[in-house]
């Protein structure tokens, strides 16, 4: 039976626990971030309030999350401080 170019290339490359780690608490932001803006839109300080995670956190994550696709932006607060964020629909 013929290999695979795939299987070789994980058989010959890993991937080290700190990468992994890495990836597992990005899905997990991903995962809070997401479930937060599914009732309705909401600003970094209001997610950042209910996931308890500082707010440069949720923008970091909050930006990478609308560079590809998961979340859009919507209004500005009355104040004119912060854009609401919600999930984008599919």
């Amino acid at each position: 039976m013929a290999t695979k170019t795939i299987d070789i290339i994980k058989e010959t490359r890993t991937v080290s626990e700190e990468l992994k780690a890495k990836r597992k608490e990005f899905a997990d932001i991903k995962k809070l971030i997401l479930k937060s803006l599914e009732s309705e839109p909401k600003t970094i300080p209001q997610i950042s309030e209910e996931i308890n995670l500082s707010s440069d956190v949720v923008m970091y994550y909050l930006m990478t999350l609308r560079k590809y696709g998961d979340v859009e932006t919507g209004e500005i607060d009355d104040m004119d401080e912060y854009y609401y964020y919600k999930r984008k629909s599919k």
